[in-house]
């Protein structure tokens, strides 16, 4: 019974498919394979986008760009600083290289000379010496000679062991340089897919959908130059003292000129090139992020905004503006869009930073 029982529970074996049948049954397999893979493939596959889902998607490509930009630019400032600091590095240990060939040339013309004396033992050179005084007056001088040499061995054996580890610091600069220079890279790559992308999906609106885009994206972003310009007049809000005027003034003779990420001037600008020029115009060194530019002074609130203050917007700090009173500013937006002045409402506001 036992026997029966395990019989009735052991599963049929399965019949393979040999001949024809096999083909059939493999054609079937693959037909059901492609079907299935097609309908997935059309649930996956986007529809078509409206005119206006287009115009979000090419807003959040800008500001994804604008993102990437301002991590190129911290990348940049790093590799530039990673350059800088191996030339120093370079520098030092060329300069104790000749420092220490000049000390071993002398240790070879002091081991020379004393090559050429040795083969008389002292006590017959005094024997021989027609001075007794003058010889041990002499080997008096030997001796702190000797003296002397052993010092600049020692000090050569210093400046081989300062070489070395200048050449190691120096080395694992060469390393931290390439990962900031392929960190670069990353960042420009990225910017400049996401700019191929926002052009893509504007080439698939119609002349007029496009024209109606940037009107759109002029007025959002504060209008031409000229017509805001006529708004807020300049100097119908006073700086708070003369470096800030120079640097309003810098941003208004900025106005028009196009953006371009990564630039800082003269001829072009993107938002933090544009802030760091014109307070470097006033003398003052900012850094070269939004991010870094944030921490570049004290936090000082909307309310007590003054020209020449920067302002910040975007939960991930990634645009920057010069204030210029009357709740507007100076910036340089997208690409496409030239510096101009806009309200500081057109964005979220992340925060505000007095420069001096």
């Amino acid at each position: 019974m036992a026997a029966h029982r395990e019989a009735a529970h052991r599963k049929p074996k399965q019949r393979l498919f040999t001949g024809p049948a096999a083909r059939t049954a493999a054609t079937l397999a693959l037909a059901g394979a492609a079907t299935a893979t097609a309908l997935e493939g059309a649930a996956q596959a986007d529809p078509q986008l409206t005119p206006a889902q287009v115009e979000a998607k090419v807003d959040r490509l800008y500001h994804d760009a604008e993102v990437a930009t301002e991590k190129y630019n911290g990348a940049k400032e790093e590799a530039a600083a990673s350059e800088k600091s191996l030339e120093v590095l370079r520098d030092e240990a060329a300069r104790k290289t000749e420092r220490l060939n000049a000390a071993r040339d002398a240790l070879g013309s002091f081991a020379t000379a004393q090559y050429r004396s040795a083969g008389i033992d002292p006590a017959v050179r005094l024997a021989l010496s027609s001075d007794p005084d003058q010889y041990l007056e002499r080997a008096s001088y030997e001796d702190r000679a000797g003296d002397r040499q052993a010092g600049a061995l020692q000090g050569v054996r210093r400046q081989v062991s300062d070489i070395a580890q200048l050449r190691a610091r120096a080395q694992d600069e060469l390393e931290v340089l390439a990962v900031r220079r392929a960190d670069l890279e990353k960042h420009k790559d990225a910017v400049r897919t996401k700019l191929a992308d926002a052009r893509k999906l504007l080439a698939t609106l119609t002349a007029e959908q496009r024209a109606d885009y940037e009107r759109s994206a002029d007025a959002a972003h504060g209008g031409s130059a000229a017509r805001a310009d006529r708004g807020a007049p300049r100097g119908s809000v006073a700086a708070p003292n003369a470096r800030a005027a120079q640097a309003v003034d810098f941003a208004y003779g900025a106005l028009g000129k196009p953006y371009v990420w990564g630039a800082t001037g003269p001829s072009s600008f993107d938002c933090s090139g544009l802030t760091q020029a014109a307070w470097r115009a006033a003398g003052v060194s900012l850094p070269r992020t939004t991010y870094t530019q944030i921490n570049a002074g004290p936090r000082v609130s909307r309310s007590e905004l003054v020209p020449g203050d920067l302002v910040f917007f975007y939960s991930g700090v990634t645009h920057v503006g010069l204030y210029i009173g009357g709740g507007q500013m100076i910036h340089a937006p997208r690409p496409g869009a030239p510096v101009r002045i806009a309200p500081i409402s057109e964005m979220p506001f992340a925060g505000a930073t007095r420069v001096a």
